[in-house]
Parts: structure tokens; C-alpha cells; sequence
């Protein structure tokens, strides 16, 4: 969707004054400057006015923070940290505020907020599927660096569909974030930035830094620039960047066949099961007529299971209740699951790629040998060890741990809880089995084929 050119700074000074009630006479008084310079620059004769000129008039006019950040970046971009030199801080540069709870996770957060305390741990990067929670994780993390210990946060979303900064409404925060954000996406150089942050502890999360790996070595130099400053990123695809530390992030802990197969079934199921007690809390507001019986417990289980425990698939498939009982849920998550992705309502016009289309990707993206070898693996009994993938593969252990450790990191595959002494267990998930054995059908039609008779 196309957005609306930025108001110049012709545009931006006259609607200013006239906010103020000030006449270009009454402004002139206030601010020293004269009426005729004043004048000219409503006109957009000039250009490029000295930064002491705009703040005489700012100082007349009372702007807020954002509107003189506004002016400065009318005149220059690349000026733009000068400005911000005088008003960064805490309030400033803050997360976006979480509108929901974190549900689980209590043991990633805790190590990641470590080593984001850590002097030594400068440079984290959180890996994971498309939908396993990375952003909100990242976010929480954020968000206790800022309120309880006092450090900066600017927060950087360069996803596609992110959308463009409204600095015409007084964000301030919105204003110096989107500032950080056109640097990144195009590939300016960070000094002004640099300068900004300077001994400052400051944190810096790109999310989806997917999307723009080149500005890599960049974030070096501003690393080692600013002896203070922390960055962390997301993304779907590890890349293990110099001095950095990758942190896989698993899907929820979701009830085991042994779970589901033991007595009594229903509200055991929720203790210390993050994905049931998450899938619950949607299913609360989509149909409040559903009480959390042992029916229903049990059944939300077995889709969770059926999901891997995937957050933001388990919150897309509570929305098909509005259409289907929890039974029925059941039986499309386990024989067709990618359907039950991207929820009842459709996504709005320009959002990206869908989580179903990003989870594909994330599968039919793979080179060919780590392709394959994730095809052999799905079809392995479950749990399978690394002495069992080396043998389907037919190449020597040493060979098949590196293989599957990449499929690992990557959160294709799941490591199972085991016993002391016994191998450790895995499992490929099942909607990657589901993307492996995507046919070219469309969604529509499966969903609509799914209770055919």
C-alpha cells in the first residue's frame, strides 16, 4: 500500500505556527527571527535553514519533541541524531508494550535477560520457525532491560509489512525508532547513530533481521563503536554472526503420547503444559460457552500435540471454533493441519506472507542435502536417535550430527525429553511433516474437503 509523501518543512513550520494561534509577525517577536525569513520558509524558498533558526522558531512555537524532530528531519535526514542527541534516553527509546501476556517461556526469558545483563554477551541472535514466539519473547525481554533496569530500547521491526512511521501525530518514540529503521533498511552508514548511542547502555532489537542480512558488518562497527550497546536480533534462518551467540527457541512444551495416554486425563494436562494453558486462554475468548471440562482439556491437548505447540498456530486454530467443535478441530489438525495456519479472517491487503506460507518456505527452503535428510528423518519411528539417522542416511555419525544439529537450531526438529542414561530422542514436527507432503491443492479446498463424506 502506498503511503502519503512527508509533509516538507514549508508545510511542517506553517500548520506549527498556526497551532501556536501566532500570526508570522507575532512568531518573528517571539523567536528574533525576522518576518521575511519566516516568510520564506513557509514559501519553500529555502531550503536548508541554519539548526539554530529552527530552534529559535520551535522554542517560540513550545513543539513538543517529536515536532522538532519533525522539523530536522524535513531539512535533512542524516541530521536527524543531532536532534536526537537532546532527547535520547529511557523515555524516549522504549518496546512496544505487550497487549497480552506471556504465557511459559519463564526459563528462555530468564536466560536470555542473563545474557543481555552480561557484559560479556553483546550480540544474541533468537532462531526459531515462523510463528514460534520469537518477537514476543524478544519483546519481554525488552521490556524488563527498560523498566527494570533503565536501559534504552530501540526497537526496529523490518519486516516487510511493517508499518511505515507516523511522525505527523507527536510519537516521538515512533519518530526516532522509524529514524533507526531507514538506516538499516537502506543501508546508510551509523555514525550519526553511533554518536546517539556513544557510552550510552543502550539495547537494539531488529526483528526479522531476515530481511536485511547486509547490514551485518555494520552492526559490527557500531558494536565496536559503542562499548556499552547490546543487539539483539530474530530470525528464521540461523546465521552464526561474528562474536554472536545463536539461542534456539523450541515450540511450547506440549503433552507427550505418554501423557495423553495415562489417567486421569483433563485438568492434569495443563500443569507445566504451556501450549494447553495458551490454547485454553484463546479458546476463553473465542467460545466462552466452552467450560474447561476434562472433555475439552483432554481434546485441546491432543491439539496441541497435533500443532507441536506452536503459539501462534495454536491461537490461529482456536479461531475455527467459531466454525467447528473442539472434536472437529481435532481431526483437521491431525490429518490436515497446515489449513488451520492463518485463522478464520483473512489477512489484511499487503501483511506479508501468511504463517503457513512462511512455515512452507521455511521447509521447501531448505539446500537439498539438509532437504533430504529431514525427508528421511520424517520418516523414522518416533523417537528416533542419532545412531538411527546415521544409519537411514548411511554416513558416519560424525557427518549425521552436524546435519540434524543444523535441522535443530533451525526448529525443525524437536529434541524429547529423556531418562538419565538413555539416548537422547527426537521427532521431526508434525507440521513439517505437513509441509514435506504438501500437495498443490489449495487450502480452501482441503478445508473444505476435510468432513466431506
Amino acid at each position: 500500500m502506498n503511503s502519503q509523501p512527508a509533509p516538507g518543512l514549508d508545510v511542517l513550520l506553517q500548520n506549527a505556527r498556526k497551532r501556536a494561534g501566532l500570526t508570522q509577525e507575532q512568531l518573528a517577536g517571539l523567536s528574533t527571527v525576522s518576518v521575511r525569513a519566516i516568510r520564506d520558509l513557509e514559501l519553500g524558498r529555502v531550503q536548508h535553514p541554519r539548526r539554530e533558526t529552527l530552534k529559535l522558531l520551535a522554542n517560540a512555537m513550545r513543539l513538543s519533541d517529536a515536532r522538532r524532530v519533525e522539523l530536522e528531519l524535513a531539512v535533512d535526514a542524516k541530521a536527524a541524531g543531532r536532534v536526537f542527541q537532546d532527547i535520547y534516553g529511557t523515555g524516549l527509546a522504549t518496546p512496544p508494550p505487550p497487549l497480552r501476556p506471556l504465557i511459559g517461556r519463564r526459563a528462555e526469558l530468564d536466560a536470555l535477560t542473563a545474557r543481555l545483563r552480561a557484559d560479556h554477551e553483546r550480540l544474541l541472535t533468537l532462531v526459531g520457525l515462523p510463528g514460534v514466539g520469537k518477537s514476543r519473547l524478544a519483546q519481554e525481554a525488552a521490556g524488563v532491560m527498560h523498566a527494570q533496569y533503565g536501559v534504552p530500547v530501540l526497537w526496529v521491526d523490518l519486516g516487510d509489512d511493517a508499518e511505515p512511521v507516523d511522525t505527523a501525530h507527536g510519537n516521538p518514540q515512533a519518530t526516532v525508532t522509524g529514524w533507526v529503521r531507514a538506516l538499516v533498511r537502506n543501508g546508510e552508514e551509523f555514525e550519526e547513530l553511533a554518536a546517539l548511542i556513544g557510552s550510552k547502555a543502550t539495547l537494539i532489537v531488529l526483528d526479522g533481521h531476515d530481511a536485511s542480512p547486509s547490514v551485518t558488518p555494520r552492526l559490527l562497527s557500531l558494536l565496536r563503536v559503542c562499548e556499552r550497546l547490546k543487539i539483539l536480533t530474530t530470525t528464521d534462518r540461523p546465521v552464526q554472526l561474528p562474536g554472536g551467540r545463536l539461542l534456539p527457541l523450541a515450540p511450547l512444551a506440549a503433552p507427550t503420547a505418554a501423557d495423553l495416554a495415562a489417567e486421569p486425563l483433563g485438568g492434569s494436562l495443563v500443569a507445566d503444559r504451556h501450549a494447553v494453558e495458551l490454547t485454553l486462554s484463546h479458546v476463553s475468548y473465542m467460545r466462552p460457552d466452552f467450560l474447561p471440562t476434562d472433555s475439552v482439556v483432554t481434546t485441546v491437548a491432543h491439539i496441541c500435540r497435533a500443532l507441536d505447540g506452536m503459539p501462534q498456530a495454536l491461537e490461529a486454530a482456536a479461531s475455527w471454533l467459531l466454525l467447528y467443535s473442539p472434536q472437529q478441530l481435532l481431526d483437521i489438525a491431525r490429518t490436515t493441519p497446515l489449513v488451520l495456519l492463518d485463522g478464520v479472517t483473512p489477512a489484511a491487503p499487503g501483511s506479508g506472507p501468511t504463517l503457513g506460507e512462511r512455515l512452507t518456505e521455511a521447509v521447501t527452503g531448505l539446500d537439498p542435502r539438509a532437504a533430504a535428510l529431514l525427508r528421511t528423518l520424517a520418516e523414522l519411528e518416533d523417537p528416533w536417535t542419532m545412531d538411527g539417522a546415521a544409519r537411514a542416511r548411511g554416513t558416519s555419525l560424525a557427518q549425521t550430527a552436524r546435519d540434524v544439529h543444523g535441522l535443530l537450531v533451525r526448529g525443525l526438529i524437536r529434541r524429547l525429553p529423556a531418562t538419565a542414561g538413555d539416548p537422547v530422542g527426537f521427532t521431526v514436527l508434525n507440521l513439517v511433516r505437513a509441509a514435506l507432503d504438501a500437495r498443490p491443492a489449495t487450502r480452501a479446498a482441503e478445508l473444505a474437503g476435510a468432513f466431506a463424506d
